[in-house]
Parts: C-alpha cells; structure tokens; sequence
C-alpha cells in the first residue's frame, strides 16, 4: 500500500513545481498517471503483479509523472529506480533536463546517472596493444588491414585517453568512430577483467563502480535486454530491487526479438577457424603449463570438426542453388522447417562449437590462473586476452546460432524464423540467420515476473483503440494483474488541427499515384510556410521530389540527400527568417521528430502506412498466424499501420498552442472497411473527408 508519508511528500513535490517552476501547467492527466503509476508500483492493484500499461497523449508530461510517481516510493523503500528508452535523445533528455529539475525543485536527496554497455567504452589495454606502431602488421590484432587514416584515429584516441581529454566512452568522442576501429578496442567480458591491475581503471570498471551509488539508473533497451539475458542482476542490480519505467515501450517486443537473434556467413568463418591454432601455437609459447596441452588439442579438432562441417552445409547450399533463384538472393524454410539432410549437418555444428566453445572457455580459465601463480606477466597476458575474447565471443555465436537452428519448437509456441541468404553469388558465400518469431515468453520469464514493479508508458501503445496487439508482444496476458490505462492528449485536437481526407482519383497500387502525388503536393505547398511530407518508401519519395523540382521548379528538402540534423537546422532556418520550407521524409521522420510552432503547419501523409511483409520474420510471423487461421492483415498489418499512422500524425502538434492540417492522399481510409477504424483510431481532429 502507499504509505501516508509517500504520499505526502509527492503531493509537496508537486506544489513546489506548481509554484516554482517558470510556466509550469498543473494537467490533470499528468496528475492521474502519478497517482495510478504510485499506486501499482505499491502493490494496491496487485501486491504479486506490479505492472501497469500507459499510453499517454503527447505533451501529457510522461517523465515528470512517472518520476514523481516512481522516485518517492523508491526512495522509501529502498528500491532503485531503473528507466529505460529506445533512444539516446529521451536519455540525454533525462540526464541533462528532466531529472536535475526534478532533483532541484522536489529537494529530494538521489543521485542518478546513465549505465551503457560494456560495448560503448574502450579497453585501455587493447587500445594501448592497437596503437603500438607494429600493431598494423599484426593479424591478431585487426581482423581486417587498416588504413592509414584508421591508425592515426587509433593514435589520437590513445594520446587523448592518457592525457585525461578523454572519458574512454565511445558517445564522448567529438566525432563519430568507425564500427571496423571500435570493434579492435572495445571492452568485452573476456578480455577484460578486473583481476589485472591495468583495468582497474578502465572507463568500463569505473563507470560499473558507480551504480552501487545511484538510485535512479538511466539504460537502453538494449543494455536492459542484455542484464536479462544473462539472468538479472550481472549488469544492473537484481531485478527484484528494482522499479522499472519502461519509456517508448512500443519499441521493447521488437527490440527484444533483435537481441534473441543471430546470425554467420559460412566463409568467413570457415576462413576464421583455420586461424585458431595459430591462437594455441602463441598461448603455448607463452604459457608454459601443462594444463593447456589437452584443450588447445581439443580446440584444434573440434575447429577443424566445425570448419568441415561448415563446408558441408556450403556444398549442401550450392548443390540446391535454386532455392535462391529470386530477387532478394534468399531462402526461408517454411514453418522454420529444415530438411532432414541439411538438419544433420546443422546439428553436428551445434555439437562442434559447443565443443570449441567449452575448451576456450577451459583456456581462457587457465590463462587467468596461471597470472594469479605468476607464471604470466602482465604486459605478456593483454595480448593473449584480447586474442582469446575476440575468439570466444565469435564462438559464443556459432553455438548460439546453431542451437537456434536446430532447436525443436513444440507444437503450442511460434516456430523459430530461419533463413539463407546469398550474400555473394560469385564466391558462394551464404549468410544463415534465425530469429524467434514471439518474444513475449522471453520477458515474461525474465523481467515481468522477476521485476518488483514495472511500468510501461508510450505515446502509442493502442491499436485500433485496443491494448490487446501490444499485450500479446510483449508477453503480458489476459487478466494477470496488469494495469492498462489510456490517458488523453490535453490538446485541443478539434480547434487546432484538421485532418483531410484528400480526394485522389486512384489508389496507392495504381500505376498513376505517383503523378497524382505530385499534383496534390504541388497543390497543398502554395503559400504554406512549413511542410512536410512523408513517404511510405525511399524510392517514391525521391521519384516524387525529382518531379516536383523538374515540373514545377521547386524547393525542396530531402531525406538522404544531407544528415537528418543537417535537413531540419536548414528547415529551422528557413521558417525562422519567414521562407516557405518543404521537408520530404519516410517512415523515421515519422517518430521522434519534433518540430513545433511555425516550424511545422503543414503535414502530408502520402500513403496509410501499411508493411509490405518482405522480411523472412514478417513473412514467417503472417505464415504461423494462418496455420491458426487467422487473418494476418487484420491482426498484423492493419494493428500496425493504426499505430504508425497515429505516429506520422503526431508529428503535427507538438504544444498545446500549436496549429495546422493533415492531409492524406490515400482514399483508402473512406473505401475500405478497416477505413474507419484507422480514422476513430486517431485523436478527435476536425475531420474534412474531400468529395
């Protein structure tokens, strides 16, 4: 239950932000979602069953809510606080924004700060081994040759980390840091251990050093998804200490499905495997223990065993080449299905990397102890464990891609998503991947059950008026204790925004839709000074952006062809000196992308926003829905669009002061049956249905 003294101190939090805080707005939605997120996370609702489910309207003030709601309880009760975002900005938001104010005007005591991936910092070892001078003749070291400039980027990181200019952390740097050159100095589990005295210091172990201390910890989906991975509690404090704000929620079951995945080219690693006894000869010229002699002979086979195996599934590849005799160079196995004479070599891999993987594992543990004897010095180990946990990590993915492809899916779950693609018809060279089709059980078992309260907010949580499409991703069932709330937009949809129904001779799939965009844009630009248009696809956003320009001469701002930054600085300008700007985008301009004011009074939506199932997971998940008999379009794709089509009209009113239209040039939503849901789906704008 929520003690009298929680709540009493949020209701002294808010008076101070409603009497201190420069223009602060008192919205009784914003006060409704405090109270019910303090009330589920104290167990009134569920004492067993802490989750609730809120889709808050823009400009409710989500994370003013749920950290008054969230942070007095967690403080009384010893919890911390976990919130987590699909994107940088809302963190950076946070960090420099949100919770100082907070911290500021409710005079509560907490420290707080982000938690990124060991990914995101530098090993200081590695990047000491990598800017050696003779590092770029060392195989061991790049795994692909570097250019001149990638070494000179290596020297200037190395010289900034030891004169102190730089923190280690790959967000910090003023520029951005190729994948090819973070991946050579990137801190990973293995090579990097805090046993060494040289990474004691490391940015990684300094930055884990502070979590201890912080009540409110700031992380990504992904990095949220990792700590689940591994059990809870390895990355982050245990799930059962902490209260979690799952923030951008609609983003989570998708994220999650990503993260379970994974995938290998057959060549490269056949390629790489050839390499690992290389690996042994160096251990064994260094570490002279008897202790090593069984498994790096072991390892040896058993890579050999793999790379044989892997041969095999090539040969079994080309002799069956015309599975990939279509435009996409790709093969999925229906139902995730593979044929028996390709499963035996699928499992023997399994069986072989696990093998490999165990006797790394066993090397990787008699390296460590024989530093602990004194047998290895320190300048002669940093070599051996960056070389070993480069390896482990690509062998931990070979046992995991090969368990996911011979795994046996009962008849009651989705089956697994698996496909082939040949990604270089010259070299035959196959990229095999696997994905779960449903990630629901996955944080059910890890983070829903485990957590002591969670709450998941979004802006668009709701599908054609339900939770129930989001309930299912996201492993939530009927009636299990969960709250689910709505809460309106304090807008006022009806008087500020209109949303028309343009009238269009044809429809999307007509031939002749691409020239009729064009008119109608031409049209609805005239004397409007800020536009912008969204696309469904890159191909006919750029054949439309090429007609407008050569017909009707044009000014235009298109996605692709300068930085997204770049794009709206140049639009922001533009309407700040009072010149007409048109801003031409697809779907990511769709989410996330706030401009307010005068610098946004025009939105044109071109197309509803209907997913084409192409991928082999959308492909694979509209297959197993009609093995249930069901209907794929109305319980995949027309759920989706409603929340994408929610999204783009979003963009439109971002202030409660802000004004404009929506037009959409897609007819669809007046001559098709699901028409209508989409339209109710959407908030109450006055509605102009052309005729």
């Amino acid at each position: 239950m929520l003690s009298a003294n929680v709540k009493k101190t949020i209701q002294t939090c808010f008076k101070s932000f409603r009497d201190e805080i420069p223009n602060f707005v008192s919205r009784k939605e914003q006060n409704y979602m405090v109270a019910e997120i303090a009330k589920t996370l104290a167990g009134e609702y569920d004492k067993s069953r802490r989750i609730g489910v809120i889709e808050a309207g823009t400009g409710t003030g989500k994370s003013l809510a749920y950290t008054l709601g969230a942070i007095p309880l967690a403080l009384s009760t010893g919890k911390k606080l976990c919130i987590s975002t699909a994107t940088v900005a809302l963190q950076e938001q946070l960090l420099a924004k949100d919770l100082p104010m907070f911290r500021q005007y409710s005079r509560l005591n907490f420290e707080f700060g982000v938690v990124k991936g060991r990914q995101r910092y530098i090993c200081a070892s590695r990047l000491e081994l990598i800017a050696d001078s003779k590092a770029s003749d060392s195989v061991g070291l790049w795994q692909h040759k570097p250019e001149q400039a990638d070494l000179k980027l290596i020297a200037k990181l190395w010289q900034a980390w030891l004169d102190k200019k730089w923190d280690g952390e790959r967000d910090s740097w003023p520029t951005p840091i190729k994948d090819m050159i973070w991946q050579q100095i990137a801190s990973d589990k293995f090579s990097c251990n805090k046993q060494l005295a040289a990474h004691r210091q490391c940015p990684f172990h300094k930055a884990r050093d502070i979590i201890d201390k912080l009540d409110v910890i700031i992380v990504n989906h992904s990095l949220l998804l990792a700590d689940l991975e591994l059990g809870g509690g390895t990355i982050l404090p245990e799930p059962d200490s902490m209260f979690y704000v799952i923030d951008e929620a609609h983003h989570l079951p998708e994220q999650a499905r990503s993260f379970s995945s994974a995938s290998s080219s057959l060549l490269s690693t056949i390629e790489w495997l050839s390499k690992l006894d290389l690996m042994g000869k160096k251990i064994s010229t260094v570490v002279k223990t008897e202790q090593l002699i069984g498994p790096i002979m072991k390892l040896a086979d058993n890579s050999n065993e793999l790379a044989s195996d892997l041969k095999l599934i090539n040969q079994w590849l080309k002799n069956n080449s015309q599975l990939f005799n279509n435009d996409d160079k790709r093969h999925r196995f229906e139902h995730g299905v593979l044929p028996d004479s390709l499963l035996i070599l699928v499992e023997n891999s399994l069986t072989s990397s696990k093998a490999a993987l165990k006797h790394l594992n066993k090397i990787h543990q008699v390296i460590l102890e024989s530093y602990k004897d004194g047998l290895i010095s320190p300048w002669q180990i940093e070599p051996l464990l960056v070389d070993i946990g480069t390896n482990l990590n690509r062998m931990e993915n070979q046992a995991k891609l090969w368990q996911m492809l011979s795994f046996k899916t009962s008849a009651k779950s989705a089956p697994m998503v698996r496909w082939v693609e040949l990604s270089d018809p010259v070299k035959n060279e196959y990229f095999f991947r696997a994905a779960p089709i449903e990630v629901g059980y996955f944080l059910e078992d890890k983070l829903w059950s485990q957590a002591h309260g969670a709450i998941l907010c979004s802006a668009t949580l709701l599908a054609l008026g339900s939770f129930d499409s989001f309930r299912k991703s996201a492993g939530l069932k009927t009636n299990d204790g969960t709250q689910y709330i709505k809460l309106l937009s304090p807008f006022d949809f009806q008087n500020n925004a209109e949303l028309i129904i343009a009238k269009v001779t044809v429809e999307p799939s007509d031939s002749r839709f691409g020239d009729e965009l064009v008119t109608e844009i031409k049209q609805r630009v005239v004397d409007k000074m800020a536009t912008l248009v969204l696309f469904s696809s890159y191909r006919q956003m750029n054949q439309v952006a090429k007609d407008l320009r050569q017909q009707h001469n044009l000014t235009l701002l298109v996605q692709g062809e300068a930085s997204r930054n770049a794009l709206l600085t140049l639009h922001k300008d533009k309407c700040d000196n009072k010149l007409p700007s048109i801003l031409l985008g697809t779907s990511s301009f769709s989410e996330g992308l706030d401009l307010p004011g005068a610098y946004l009074t025009n939105l044109i939506i071109t197309k509803l926003p209907f997913a084409v199932p192409t991928s082999p997971v959308e492909q694979a998940h509209a297959e197993y829905i009609k093995s249930k008999n069901g209907n794929p379009f109305l319980i995949l794709t027309v759920p989706d669009a409603s929340r994408k089509l929610i999204q783009s009209c979003g963009r439109l009113l971002r202030n409660e002061q802000d004004q404009g239209t929506i037009t959409i040039l897609d007819r669809r939503l007046v001559t098709k049956r699901y028409g209508q849901s989409l339209i109710n789906s959407l908030p109450p704008y006055k509605l102009t249905i052309e005729s």
